[in-house]
């Protein structure tokens, strides 16, 4: 207990079956008369926003939706969506969707509140004051952005994928409905599935993992690890998709308290000029980085491996650590996963740029057990080329 360490999380969680019936009684607990839907256009179409809007009417609000939500996106979609709430005097926000919608939401609800421009707030504590409340209902199992204080957004002008770290990006509320994922195609359920397993993995082999987040860090492995293959094969398994769903919340509140490490720092540069679906990027750096990574924590590494239900009889530590690492590749190709950058016309000339573009990730690599050189990044790079 010499080192002062520090645990939050959103306030509030509901999580079951049916449970987004019960989002117009959370949103009134709130106050305010008017709220707006942040979502995407596929979600609208698929009539899942249509039960939060019923659910809200029939408690009493008046409901807007702003559905221009794209795809790892650009922070000018959150600038439009809080134009939009301000315009309309919006009171509160509801975030539906993947972490794209449920970041949108976030940042948009404190651009409707703060002065100033989005840029000035990318980093740490940097927002002055709290945002709208917020209510978020995560539709996918995958990163947890319900439960974390941080939005990642795309600025094409410099090809990186930005953070925004802040307390008030917390929600009021976290809405977790298993039903909302029956639905997602098996490509979608593999890549936020790996994310929500990746940041388990970065969690606990994070410098700064505590004993809390490493019990919730190990609870979300060995979750993930037992129900991602049947949520993959069989979507309609609601057994497996309410088990990934508490997998995902569990890794989302272990990294937004541990952070993660090098994986992610790695995928924001590929994502961010090539296009690269978040939970894709994640998953393709997930191996090269964790075999750099292992010399850091042996005993976390080879502790991983019970978890993801390797047999380790017998084994050295040094053995056991490399089972895990070839779980995940194995996971990896069970899933579909793409596995080289070549695929998104990635090219060796590209790479000092990308590998420039993570060690501008500071934020990351002070969490990561290895220290990791530019060298070093251009290595793990060429390795999935």
């Amino acid at each position: 207990m010499s080192i002062v360490t520090m645990f939050q999380t959103t306030p509030r969680m509901l999580m079951g079956v049916g449970s987004l019936n019960q989002l117009g009684e959370e949103a009134k607990r709130l106050g305010g008369s008017k709220v707006m839907i942040v979502t995407d256009r596929g979600l609208m179409k698929a009539g899942i926003v249509d039960r939060a809007i019923q659910s809200l009417e029939s408690a009493g609000f008046t409901v807007l939706c702003f559905d221009d939500v794209e795809a790892d996106p650009r922070y000018e979609i959150a600038i439009r969506a809080a134009d939009a709430a301000r315009r309309d005097h919006v009171e509160i926000m509801v975030g539906i969707g993947g972490g794209s919608s449920l970041d949108i939401a976030k940042v948009a609800s404190i651009l409707a509140t703060n002065e100033g421009p989005v840029s000035s707030y990318f980093g740490i504590d940097l927002v002055p004051r709290r945002g709208l409340p917020m209510v978020l209902v995560p539709t996918t199992a995958g990163t947890g952005s319900e439960v974390t204080p941080i939005a990642i957004l795309s600025d094409e002008h410099e090809k990186l994928k930005k953070g925004i770290v802040s307390q008030y990006l917390f929600p009021a509320v976290a809405i977790l409905d298993p039903q909302l994922t029956v639905g997602l195609p098996p490509a979608v359920t593999a890549a936020t599935g790996m994310d929500a397993l990746i940041h388990a993995v970065e969690a606990y082999t994070s410098k700064n993992a505590t004993w809390l987040t490493d019990m919730l860090a190990r609870e979300a492995m060995s979750l993930i690890a037992k129900n991602i293959r049947s949520a993959f094969t069989n979507g309609t398994d609601l057994d497996a998709r309410s088990k990934m769903l508490e997998g995902s919340l569990l890794a989302g509140i272990a990294f937004a308290n541990a952070g993660v490490t090098a994986v992610h720092a790695f995928a924001y540069p590929i994502g961010a000029e090539f296009h690269i679906p978040h939970g894709v990027a994640n998953s393709m750096m997930l191996v090269p980085v964790m075999e750099f990574n292992m010399l850091g924590n042996m005993t976390k590494f080879a502790r991983m491996a019970e978890l993801f239900g390797e047999n380790t009889s017998g084994l050295s530590e040094r053995d056991s650590s490399i089972k895990s690492v070839e779980f995940l590749k194995s996971l990896s190709g069970d899933l579909n996963i793409p596995s080289q950058l070549r695929e998104f016309g990635v090219q060796d000339k590209d790479v000092p740029g990308l590998a420039r573009g993570v060690m501008k990730v500071t934020r990351l690599l002070a969490n990561n057990p290895r220290e990791l050189t530019l060298k070093d990044a251009e290595e793990i790079y060429r390795k999935v080329l």
